[in-house]
């Protein structure tokens, strides 16, 4: 099942340094992080997420909870100068923010079935695959958790 995407402010509002929202032009503003460098890295992936405030935010959220629900032992890590990173016996998967798309790039994505064709990006590779989210896209669900769990099963030694 699709999930249309949006920036919901209950779900922004929950993380410590929720971001204000410019309601006059609609847009999320940033935010300096409440986040250290020192801190463990679901607090940097929860104040990365407030600071973007609005649909990317909530994308990366979304994707988030579905990752831990395809793999509820997923372990998270923070590197590169700030970009959630999933783990699983190896990488999973990146969630990257830009601003026009949220990019989820799956480590050996190259190597994964997918049948519902999620894979919109880096598609000319040999190892990598990604999936762009824009503002409006949805998601089909099942077929992204079924993508997580399929690259943990590879990741197995």
């Amino acid at each position: 099942m699709a999930a249309k995407i949006r920036c919901d402010r209950a779900v922004l509002a929950s993380f410590p340094a929720a971001a204000k929202i410019d309601r006059r032009r609609g847009e999320g503003t940033m935010k300096k992080s409440a986040a250290t460098p020192g801190d463990p890295p679901s607090k940097l992936i929860d104040a990365r997420i407030a600071e973007l405030g609005d649909w990317r935010g909530a994308t990366l959220a979304h994707v988030r909870a579905l990752i831990k629900r395809a793999e509820p032992a997923v372990v998270e890590e923070w590197k590169w100068r700030g970009v959630p990173v999933w783990y699983r016996d190896g990488m999973i998967c990146t969630g990257e923010s830009y601003k026009a798309a949220v990019k989820v790039t799956f480590a050996k994505g190259a190597a994964l079935a997918d049948p519902a064709g999620l894979f919109n990006a880096s598609l000319e590779g040999n190892t990598r695959r990604a999936i762009d989210l824009h503002e409006g896209d949805t998601l089909d669900e099942a077929a992204f958790v079924a993508l997580v769990r399929a690259a943990v099963v590879l990741n197995r030694p």
